[in-house]
């Protein structure tokens, strides 16, 4: 088989990307997890193969035998992962998830979403959602180590999963008390409870008012440092409860800002409705926060440069044309199932590199 490094991404969300896309393969694999220098910025957007970003432990830890494979993603990684595959003379494969800012011509293969809107090339792969580790048994694992910590509410359960700031878009304390507002007339009207998480992006004084504003029966989760809902890790001795709520809800809403969090509701298989902090959907949807870096950045995307900028609205066009959610309080489409999924897609396209191998080769 393959022998794979995965180049470990410095987000969580893209670091469970890569993840997802290695377990899915089944191929050996080795992770390496980088230490970045601080100020280097320049060497992340320089053209070629480069090491000089990173520091000198991690730089040790590059050393031959050269994987077949390499899987990464984020800027920083890209000058890295293009030195290995030159090191290896051009044998290593490189497969890079979600934003590229180099060229595609760079890469051996990219899988993206369409917020990045990444030109059409033959190494492309552009799914609708990010790659994700949902499956059924982590769900039904999620639930049942959850059960005891929300057995006192009324059923059905309705999960909230709640992001941030997003480039020109602001989730601050007016939009998190317009979403607790909602979700708890959703709950009233359906006689259940809320389950409700915020995330790494939640700011605090969101979090206080979403907390403030629900006024129905629901168990609240303020993320912390430290505590991720990676699989295998999301029972209450480690304080997420993401799992579980996935495994438990019986439908969700989610706020829009947040691709992964969407794709993972979204192969849950129940009905996701995105809530808009606004901006994304109608100029009315409710009391707006106001940040600088949302207007600078809303200037960025009508007038900057493309690489810089992502427009999330193309995702969710594309859920609700599918069918696979809808706009909070808005009708849903009759769902269309796709002929195969993103992650078949990305499968496909990444063993499809190795067609061509020297006959000489052999791959179990």
């Amino acid at each position: 088989m393959p022998v794979v490094w995965l180049i470990d991404a410095y987000r969580a969300g893209e670091r469970s990307q890569v993840r997802a896309l290695v377990e899915a393969l089944g191929w050996p694999c080795e992770i390496r997890a980088l230490d970045y220098r601080k100020w280097d910025v320049l060497t992340h957007l320089l053209p070629g193969g480069s090491l000089r970003g990173i520091r000198r432990a991690s730089r040790e830890s590059l050393q031959p035998p050269w994987p077949d494979l390499v899987i990464s993603c984020g800027v920083r990684n890209e000058p890295v992962c293009r030195w290995i595959r030159a090191q290896s003379g051009g044998r290593s494969r490189y497969v890079h998830i979600g934003r590229p800012w180099a060229d595609p011509s760079a890469f051996d293969l990219v899988i993206t979403t369409p917020q990045y809107r990444v030109p059409d090339r033959p190494n492309v792969v552009r799914n609708t959602l990010t790659l994700h580790q949902v499956s059924q048994p982590r769900m039904a694992q999620g639930a049942v180590e959850w059960a005891d910590a929300w057995s006192h509410l009324p059923r059905p359960f309705t999960g909230v999963l709640v992001g941030g700031d997003s480039g020109p878009f602001t989730l601050g304390p007016k939009a998190a008390s317009r979403l607790a507002q909602q979700a708890s007339q959703l709950a009233r009207d359906t006689g259940g409870s809320l389950l409700v998480t915020t995330s790494s992006r939640t700011s605090p004084r969101a979090t206080q008012a979403l907390r403030d504003a629900l006024d129905a029966p629901h168990y609240f989760h303020a993320w912390q440092p430290d505590r991720g809902a990676a699989p295998g890790r999301s029972g209450p001795e480690n304080g997420n409860p993401y799992w579980g709520i996935l495994g438990t809800a019986d439908r969700f809403i989610v706020t829009a800002d947040s691709i992964a969090m969407l794709s993972e509701t979204c192969a849950s298989g129940k009905p996701v409705d995105m809530f808009d902090p606004g901006g994304m959907h109608t100029p009315a949807a409710g009391p707006r926060d106001f940040r600088l870096g949302g207007s600078l950045y809303q200037a960025l995307i009508r007038w900057g440069w493309g690489p810089l900028t992502r427009d999330i609205t193309l995702v969710h066009k594309e859920l609700v044309a599918t069918g696979r959610a809808a706009w909070l309080g808005e009708k849903r489409q009759p769902c269309r199932t796709e002929a195969s999924s993103d992650m078949e897609r990305a499968l496909g396209a990444v063993r499809g590199l190795f067609d061509q191998l020297d006959s000489t080769r052999v791959l179990d």
